[in-house]
């Protein structure tokens, strides 16, 4: 090889050097952009200089674990944005309901001292009418979160669904590269793990690399979101069980939407979504329509139990909401709830139960009752069917004809989730508050006994009013600090991760700054060197002139 071979090899290795640092340099502010390097090797022709490839400098094991912590990170994120406005509407102590059930009780305490002054009466009036109003509006609250969950989910779905198609694309674009030049440009392979980043801000997923080359991409449970250029779209449904509650599901071989367990779906936003909703939406709403419903019966039983100013036996106080029950859409018997009440409030639970037949060769049908949020299975001595009246944790359901029920039907039933929205206070007439057992004026017995009920084990029989809500508040707040903690250790974790990606796949303006003056040098050295071979050729050409 000649020295003018060498040197011309030399100025395209420093050519394309410098090509590379100044793309670095370009793209230094640019997301997801992977520093190139340019690896140079000896020529295989005698002589001189190759450039073997224009690396990427990419750690897949660095941003595995990257996009794991990133998931998890945007998961408690989420989560922790959600509830602290649970935890900030518990804990107002002005607009909270510990205030106004204390100031309902301290009106029933005034009407006990002067129980036939107007004056008393109409303030507990007033007292259960704010304290009811407090109570829908908290129940208003808490229906409106689910229903933004619900709306949270269809947006995060669809952006879920643009990433995994933008992949398949990018894994056909790298293919067909791939086959026309040897190797795929970085740029696109800068795009799909950018995507795949992104992707994972928004869902766990686990990403399986085929060939070394192309990225398939699947849910925890195995569901494939992308298969080399096909990607398969998840979907928004309601929930078979409960018709109020959005969840996921995907198309199967048959064209049949299946639904995706809540308990698949974990990490990033929609994971945090779900995780909230589970684990302290669901818990609040239901504890809250516990405590409505424990305090409007017992009230409702203790005033039924004295008389008021006309000698009649005291009328409801307060409206409540009935349980819910909803037949799941899966269902192949005909069999439907049409009725429910409540039963004995002590045995009531903040909890859902699902109800499942297991026999329906028995009269009344065998079934099974689980309690949801502990998956505990109520012992059958805790569960009466007789005729179409079935009776478990403080609620019946009637159903139209029990007969028509078949094996492995299932019914979601919430005892008192929404129990909340209807509580109202029906007495109006000052005349009808029942604060005797007499009907002389001055008799005040019930009233001490209606104000003695903040001291009785009203709510699940095993706590007041007052203690059943300072525990929800305490709960919620010891949660929040959980996750408000668990957050911070894992945006530490993150910016480690993010520190390590850099140092090894980011663009240093300093480095890159050195490594333009020491190719700028290697290009004038493999200049000179054509220089002086120019020179050298002319001094021949003279010696035979």
């Amino acid at each position: 090889m000649s020295i003018f071979s060498i040197g011309l090899s030399g100025l395209n290795a420093a050519q394309n050097a410098l090509n590379t640092t100044s793309n670095n340099i370009s793209n230094v502010y640019t997301s997801g952009y992977n520093r190139e390097l340019t690896l140079l090797g000896e020529g295989r022709a005698g002589g001189g200089v190759e450039v073997n490839d224009i690396q990427r400098q990419f750690n897949r094991y660095v941003a595995s674990q990257l996009n794991s912590a990133t998931s998890t990170a945007s998961a408690l994120q989420t989560y922790q944005t959600q509830i602290t406005q649970i935890d900030d509407l518990l804990a107002d102590r002005d607009a909270g309901l510990a205030p106004l059930m204390q100031d309902f009780f301290s009106a029933l305490e005034g009407l006990a001292g002067a129980p036939s002054d107007p004056a008393a009466r109409q303030g507990v009036i007033g007292a259960a009418d704010t304290l009811s109003a407090q109570f829908r509006s908290f129940d208003r609250y808490l229906q409106d979160m689910q229903e933004g969950v619900n709306g949270q989910i269809k947006d995060e779905v669809t952006q879920i669904n643009n990433a995994t198609e933008q992949i398949a694309k990018l894994n056909r674009e790298i293919a067909l590269a791939r086959a026309r030049n040897g190797e795929a440009p970085n740029s696109l392979l800068n795009q799909r793990d950018q995507a795949i980043a992104g992707l994972s801000e928004r869902l766990d997923v686990r990403l399986v690399v085929q060939d070394g080359k192309t990225y398939n991409i699947s849910l925890p449970n195995g569901q494939p979101l992308v298969s080399g250029t096909n990607h398969y779209q998840l979907e928004t449904m309601e929930s078979s069980s409960d018709p109020q509650r959005t969840v996921l599901g995907y198309r199967d071989s048959g064209g049949n939407t299946v639904e995706v367990k809540e308990s698949v779906i974990t990490g990033g936003t929609l994971g945090g979504l779900m995780t909230f909703r589970s684990e302290t939406l669901d818990k609040v709403q239901n504890q809250i329509g516990q405590l409505a419903v424990s305090l409007a019966i017992g009230f409702n039983e203790q005033h039924a139990e004295g008389v008021d100013s006309n000698g009649d036996p005291g009328e409801d106080f307060f409206a409540i909401g009935q349980p819910l029950a909803y037949a799941n859409a899966r269902n192949t018997g005909t069999a439907d709830v049409v009725d429910t009440r409540f039963d004995d409030v002590t045995d009531l639970q903040a909890a859902d139960y699902t109800v499942r037949v297991t026999d329906d060769t028995t009269t009344p049908p065998t079934v099974e009752v689980t309690r949801k949020d502990n998956g505990e299975v109520l012992d059958t001595a805790d569960v009466s069917f007789v005729g179409n009246d079935l009776s478990f944790g403080g609620v019946v359901l009637t159903f139209d004809d029990a007969t028509n029920l078949v094996n492995d039907d299932r019914f979601e039933v919430q005892p008192v989730r929404r129990a909340a929205q209807d509580m109202e206070s029906l007495i109006s007439d000052l005349d009808k508050i029942a604060a005797g057992e007499a009907a002389g004026s001055g008799d005040n017995r019930n009233a001490l006994a209606l104000q003695a009920l903040q001291d009785e084990l009203l709510v699940g029989g095993s706590a007041t009013v007052n203690q059943a809500y300072a525990a929800m508040v305490s709960d919620v707040g010891n949660r929040t600090n959980i996750v408000e903690v668990n957050l911070a250790a894992q945006e530490g974790l993150t910016e480690q991760l993010q520190a390590v990606q850099q140092s090894e796949s980011g663009v240093n303006l300093d480095e890159e700054a050195a490594n333009l003056i020491r190719y700028q040098q290697y290009y004038q050295a493999n200049a000179r060197v054509i220089d002086v071979g120019s020179t050298i050729l002319d001094t021949i050409l003279g010696l035979r002139a």
